[in-house]
């Protein structure tokens, strides 16, 4: 089963699931902001993505620039910004969509499309 992280009052959140549900696919739905994903789970995910750690990040968000992460990111250890990504789930980039042999950030359809084997 697939799992999709989303704060559900995110517009790019809202199309993706809506794409989801027409295209038929089941998925289980985790609400980012009250289930924080943790240290281990990003870790995991990070690694099965091939991504930049950085591509992790929520950078439009509010919390990153009231952290002022983009001038702090680059002086933090791969340690510390998983440790940070942990503790508010407002700071991870959304939606995430994890399946067996991918995991996604952010909604672009023909890579969703590509990695479900939709075409």
């Amino acid at each position: 089963m697939l799992l999709f992280l989303e704060y559900p009052p995110c517009s790019t959140c809202q199309k993706a699931r809506r794409w989801l549900e027409e295209a038929g696919v089941p998925f289980e739905s985790r609400h980012i902001k009250a289930q924080n994903p943790t240290e281990a789970e990003l870790r995991a995910w990070q690694a099965k993505s091939g991504l930049p750690l950085k591509r992790f990040f929520n950078t439009s968000g509010l919390q990153y620039k009231a952290l002022q992460l983009k001038d702090r990111l680059p002086a933090m250890s791969e340690d510390e910004q998983f440790a940070l990504l942990a503790t508010d789930g407002m700071l991870v980039k959304r939606p995430i969509l994890v399946g067996d042999g991918f995991v996604l950030t952010g909604f672009r359809e023909a890579d969703w499309r590509a990695a479900l084997g939709l075409g």
